[in-house]
């Protein structure tokens, strides 16, 4: 028997450690692959659980029965899958339609006090009343500081904004809708009034008579231990001598602000966080909840 070369064992051994760093390269890709594939199905069953969790929440959160006090809130709250649920009043914004549109010169002077803590200027926002009045009413006559219709715009004239986001489409109001979260304030799907039960610092504030003092020791009582609104540690109100025992003002003071203020706006801005996992998904909703089937009027994921 003749013996092999020794430089043809070599070649021999180097195919063979090349044919295993191959085959091994190639599993190290497929275990890559598979763990991969593995994590995607695992964020998308807990992206789908998220969603669910979320739908869920909001579709209890709308029953009749069902407010921000219901036990079964909580304990959702405390699982994994699960969500919580956060309810107050769409009244404690500012709705533009009751402050414009019957151009109450209180009504207005609050809604430029407002645009007056927003940072926007004495002028400008004498131009955006006037031209959101203009948008509104059912003439072609322009106010002073306001703007009719001309090429290119065209007031509907329709005697109330459709939504906040409309505010956008009105002449002169750039100082206002420029700024981030302006519409944060606003609303189109409440009564009217100011709801104390859910209006902010800087809302309780707009109110004649109000002192600062008395809304935030209002706002520490009314959120609860937790220090958030529309959960289930929050303190029921049941009567307005409260709410007056905490602000600091009485009946007459109460009587004076003119109808501007209530304590239950039976429409409902619902916001429902779920999660599973790592993913957290959100459901906001805006419904007039009453005895029978609620009325959703917005639904935002």
């Amino acid at each position: 028997m003749i013996p092999r070369p020794s430089h043809t064992r070599a070649s021999a051994l180097l195919l063979v450690l090349w044919a295993l760093f191959v085959l091994t390269a190639g599993v190290l890709v497929w275990a890559s692959f598979i763990r991969q594939t593995l994590a995607v199905a695992g964020e998308q069953q807990n992206d789908t659980e998220a969603r669910a969790m979320a739908h869920s929440g909001a579709s209890l959160a709308l029953h009749p029965l069902v407010g921000k006090e219901t036990p079964v809130l909580q304990a959702m709250a405390e699982s994994d899958p699960g969500y919580r649920v956060q309810m107050v009043s769409e009244g404690g914004k500012l709705n533009v339609n009751a402050l414009l549109g019957g151009q109450d010169p209180i009504r207005l002077d609050l809604f430029k006090r407002w645009l007056e803590s927003r940072g926007v200027e004495f002028n400008d926002r004498e131009h955006i009343v006037d031209c959101m009045l203009d948008w509104l009413d059912g003439d072609n006559l322009k106010r002073i500081n306001g703007q009719e219709d001309t090429t290119g715009y065209h007031p509907p004239n329709r005697g109330q904004f459709l939504s906040v986001e409309e505010i956008a489409e009105v002449a002169g109001t750039e100082p206002l809708t420029s700024q981030a979260g302006w519409q944060d304030d606003l609303t189109v799907d409440s009564q009217g009034p100011i709801d104390v039960t859910s209006a902010e610092k800087n809302i309780l504030r707009l109110l004649p008579g109000i002192s600062d003092g008395g809304i935030d020791r209002f706002l520490k009582w009314r959120k609860g231990p937790d220090g958030i609104d529309g959960t289930l540690d929050d303190p029921k109100i049941e009567k307005l001598e409260t709410v007056q025992a905490f602000l600091g003002i009485n009946k007459a003071q109460w009587g004076a602000l003119g109808g501007m203020v209530s304590l239950k706006d039976p429409n409902w801005r619902i916001t429902v966080t779920g999660w599973s996992g790592k993913v957290v998904r959100q459901v906001v909703v805006v419904a007039a909840k009453g005895s029978q089937n609620p009325q959703i009027k917005k639904w935002k994921e």
